[in-house]
């Protein structure tokens, strides 16, 4: 689908735009440039992370995590900003002309398109978000393109307290705190009192007491990825660290790490 503007100037102006987006993202991020898929425009914005295009297609955006909304799930307690986070992408992007772009996986489970979007004046959708401090970033180990952008994003509106980051529903957790908040998506910091290696998993233990204080588990199978980008899981023992997942009750609070982006070395 071609940009709907008026003459064929204004259209590759336009493209233009997107592709120098797309090349200066991938310098800040270290990343190989994006797939190209396609353009669309914006129909209906579902929530702060999730649009429909004119082809019916769901776009949820990847990389990121927006604040949720009940979405008729019964019992689902909306969280805080999250009608301010849709609010905000409307204005950004319905019913405007969109470019898909893939880093990793397309889709997800539920049939979505996983994609970065960039609107016509090059803006990276994503950034802008967490830019803004309506979004969290949340990778996958198969979806880690534009991570670090991404990071750097979040980091400039967390410092300035933007959005979802002057809210105490989404403050970062000490590593004590991290048994108060099972089954659910977090930034914790702590420093590794331990790095410990059994049957080629590693556990990083933030506590004196590994079956109950908070750990960080990586599964043997995940190791590979985190060696070829530089990072030796074993070398953060002492280190003060940040990382990012679902906590779950695992011989105490545990937060499995299943790539590097998850882990961010801090100042001591």
């Amino acid at each position: 689908m071609e940009w709907a503007v008026s003459g064929t100037g204004r259209r590759w102006a336009a493209e233009a735009l997107v592709a120098l987006a797309l090349a200066f993202w991938a310098v800040v991020a270290g990343a190989q440039p994006l797939e190209d898929g396609g353009r669309h425009r914006v129909v209906e914005v579902i929530d702060g992370d999730t649009v429909v295009l004119d082809d019916g297609r769901q776009v949820r955006f990847v990389g990121i995590q927006a604040p949720k909304l009940p979405l008729g799930r019964k019992g689902f307690e909306e969280w805080p900003l999250a009608q301010e986070s849709k609010d905000h992408l409307a204005r950004l992007a319905l019913d405007r002309m969109v470019a898909l772009r893939y880093g990793g996986a397309r889709k997800d489970r539920h049939g979505r398109r996983l994609a970065h979007l960039y609107l016509e004046d090059g803006t990276w959708v994503q950034g802008d978000l967490l830019s803004a401090g309506l979004a969290r970033v949340y990778t996958w180990p198969d979806n880690r393109a534009m991570a670090r952008a991404l990071l750097d994003a979040e980091r400039s509106a967390r410092q300035a307290g933007r959005g979802i980051w002057s809210h105490p529903f989404y403050r970062i957790l000490k590593a004590e705190e991290a048994g108060g908040h099972i089954d659910s998506f977090q930034l914790v910091e702590g420093v590794v009192q331990h790095a410990a290696a059994a049957r080629g998993r590693v556990f990083l233990n933030f506590g004196a007491d590994w079956r109950t204080d908070f750990t960080v588990e990586i599964e043997a199978a995940d190791m590979k990825t985190f060696r070829d980008s530089g990072l030796d899981p074993k070398a953060l023992e002492g280190r003060r660290v940040r990382v990012r997942g679902w906590i779950k009750s695992r011989n105490g609070p545990a937060i499995q790490a299943t790539h590097p982006e998850q882990i961010e070395i801090l100042p001591p």
